[in-house]
């Protein structure tokens, strides 16, 4: 077969065409993209519900509609899938608290707005709650895992670092020790929440801590109120930003 310009088409000569090489490569890598994100989304909610005992490759493969085999040439075993999801749980953390620093408006606002925006994410996106799942069940998962926490409390750090330099942190306040606090009190206040009330009512059980712990932060005149009236308004004004996903 020869083509428009006369030459013989690389199907009969055997040569290799690198265009059609290239669009086949870019087409099974979308593919296996694709099956990769449907993939961790079922097993997301898999191991949300039943955990990662709870959890087999065949449970995966029956409700994704992918065969057993698809699944561990991505993934390689169980442990390999957890830590899949585990991964997609943090793998969006750092753009979102980039999205949070960079906003016109009070610093302590806007990590105030942040911690709502994330307890908004732990109780409404399956990612995150799986990853927070499978951390809390990590001594049962033979594989190394991120560490969770320590990228929190060094966000936390950079905004108090923010607000003692814009004037809003009380004299004394020492920002290290404080982002500490704030970590620990913030996970403590979900999994309070996740026991008593499935995170239903996160966000006023993250609003009363902040109302109980900015008066210990902020500089005068002390007014924890009006923070989370700033907070509520940015967030207002982000609904609809892409929460965490399975990149």
């Amino acid at each position: 077969m020869r083509t428009a310009n006369g030459g013989l088409s690389a199907r009969f000569t055997g040569k290799d065409d690198p265009a059609r090489r290239t669009g086949a490569t870019e087409n099974m890598q979308e593919r296996a993209e694709v099956t990769r994100r449907a993939v961790l989304a079922t097993a997301a909610v898999l191991f949300e519900q039943h955990g990662y005992v709870g959890t087999s490759i065949s449970d995966v493969a029956r409700t994704s509609g992918y065969t057993s085999g698809a699944i561990y040439f991505h993934f390689g075993s169980k442990e390999g899938l957890a830590r899949g999801v585990l991964e997609a749980h943090f793998a969006e953390w750092p753009r979102y608290v980039e999205h949070w620093e960079s906003q016109d408006a009070p610093v302590l606002d806007r990590l105030v707005g942040l911690s709502l925006a994330v307890a908004r994410e732990f109780r409404d996106n399956v990612i995150v709650r799986a990853g927070n799942r499978l951390w809390s069940e990590r001594r049962t998962i033979p594989v190394s895992l991120p560490r969770p926490f320590v990228g929190w409390i060094d966000a936390t750090a950079r905004m108090l670092t923010a607000a003692t330099q814009a004037g809003e942190l009380a004299p004394g306040v020492d920002v290290d020790r404080a982002a500490r606090v704030l970590v620990s009190s913030f996970f403590g206040v979900h999994t309070v929440s996740d026991a008593l009330d499935d995170r239903r009512n996160i966000e006023d059980a993250v609003s009363d801590l902040w109302m109980m712990l900015l008066p210990g932060f902020q500089a005068a005149p002390v007014d924890p109120a009006k923070c989370l009236v700033g907070a509520r308004k940015l967030l207002a004004a982000t609904r609809g930003r892409p929460a965490p996903s399975m990149k």
